[in-house]
């Protein structure tokens, strides 16, 4: 009886899938060292923030740390002196 138990962890349906190759996100500030982040520019800033208010990662946005650390900044920054609202726009029904 103990032998008609199933097997514990994955089930073994076939070869892992591969995941196709992404090319790899570049951070634009070091790429082009003339683009600088200021508090003062929302405009810039407005790629970095979803919709709903949320600071964009860098995973998706491809910044690298440093630049993600000052972009981070310069946003909190902007909203406190209210260059860039705090949340999203509220949806009315």
């Amino acid at each position: 009886m103990a032998d008609e138990r199933a097997p514990q962890g994955r089930p073994t349906s076939g070869p892992r899938k591969k995941r196709p190759f992404q090319r790899r996100k570049v951070c634009r500030f070091c790429a082009d060292k003339q683009v600088s982040i200021d508090y003062k520019d929302p405009r810039t800033l407005r790629y970095f923030v979803s919709e709903r208010g949320k600071i964009i990662p860098r995973r998706i946005s491809g910044n690298c740390s440093k630049h993600q650390r000052e972009i981070t900044e310069a946003i909190k920054r902007a909203r406190n002196i209210a260059l860039l609202p705090i949340a999203g726009s509220h949806a009315t029904a």
